[in-house]
C-alpha cells in the first residue's frame, strides 16, 4: 500500500507560523489511521499557550486556532486549542483528544508534551466506551448517507470501533487500522483500504457489501459495548490534579 509521503519540513514552517507558543503539534487523520490517499489533506492538531495577560486580562485571547488552505503545495488543515480547553477535555473522555496527544506522528514537541503524555493514562476510563460507540454511529450514518456508499466513511466506522475495543482492553491508545486489525484480524479490511487508495471508481460498495458490512458494524458494536463492561479500567478520571499543576506551571513560564 502507497502511504502519502509526510513532508515535515513543509508542516513544520506551518507550527512556527502558529501566533501563540505551542506544546505540541501532530498528524491525526488518515495518516494517523492509516489510510492516506495521495491527495489526503494534512489535519495538524495541537495545543497553545495564551499569554497571561489573555487568561487574566478583559480581552481573552484565541481558545481555538483554526487554519486551513493550500501551504507550499500540501493541503493542510491546523486546528489548536488552548491548553486549559484542551485539558478540560482530556477529563472529559474525549478519546479524539488523546489521540492527537499521543499521535506518534509528531511535527513539534516540548518537555511539557511528554509530561502531558505521562498523564494521559490517568484520564483514560471505561467510559471512553462511549466516546468510540457514538462516533461510531455518526460515521455509519454518513456512510449511509451517500448513494452509493463511500469506502472512506466505513473505514472510519471499523477505525473508531476498533480502537475503542483495543482501549477497553487494554487501555492503550491505538488509532492506526491497519495496526489495529494486526490483533483483530478482519479479512475485509485490507480490501477495503487497497479500494480507497484506488480512488473514486473502486471507492463504493453496492447492496450485497452494505448488507455484509451491516452485520459487521453491529456485531462489533456488541463487541465494544461488552468490552467496555468487562473493561478493568477505572470509572473515573484520576489527572485533574496533575493537570492542573502543569497549567498553572506553562501559564507562569510561558512554555
Amino acid at each position: 500500500m502507497n502511504a502519502q509521503t509526510i513532508d515535515y519540513t513543509k508542516l513544520q514552517r506551518q507550527v512556527d507560523a502558529h501566533p501563540y507558543p505551542l506544546v505540541f503539534a501532530t498528524i491525526s487523520g488518515a495518516h494517523l489511521y492509516g489510510f492516506p490517499s495521495a491527495d489526503s489533506d494534512f489535519d495538524l492538531r495541537g495545543v497553545h499557550l495564551l499569554p497571561l495577560e489573555q487568561v487574566v486580562g478583559l480581552d481573552p485571547g484565541e481558545e481555538t486556532v483554526e487554519k486551513e488552505g493550500i501551504h507550499d503545495g500540501l493541503e493542510m488543515d491546523l486546528v489548536t486549542h488552548d491548553a486549559k480547553k484542551f485539558f478540560g477535555l482530556m477529563l472529559k473522555k474525549n478519546g479524539y483528544v488523546l489521540e492527537q496527544l499521543l499521535s506518534p506522528l509528531v511535527v513539534y514537541t516540548t518537555p511539557e508534551h511528554e509530561k502531558l503524555k505521562a498523564i494521559a493514562k490517568d484520564c483514560i476510563t471505561k467510559f471512553h466506551g462511549h466516546h468510540y460507540l457514538g462516533f461510531a454511529a455518526t460515521q455509519w450514518k454518513l456512510f449511509l448517507k451517500e448513494e452509493p456508499p463511500r469506502v472512506k466513511p466505513l473505514l472510519y466506522v471499523y477505525r473508531v470501533l476498533l480502537t475503542g475495543i483495543h482501549l477497553m482492553r487494554t487501555g492503550e491508545i491505538e488509532a492506526n487500522l491497519l495496526t489495529l486489525n494486526e490483533t483483530a484480524q478482519l479479512p475485509y479490511i485490507g480490501e477495503l483500504v487497497e479500494r480507497k487508495l484506488a480512488g473514486a471508481e473502486k471507492g463504493r460498495l453496492d447492496a450485497a457489501d452494505i448488507q455484509f458490512h451491516e452485520r459487521e458494524y453491529a456485531k462489533l458494536v456488541a463487541e465494544l459495548e461488552y468490552a467496555m463492561e468487562k473493561s478493568p479500567l477505572p470509572e473515573q478520571a484520576t489527572g485533574k490534579a496533575a493537570l492542573n499543576d502543569l497549567l498553572v506551571r506553562l501559564r507562569i513560564s510561558g512554555c
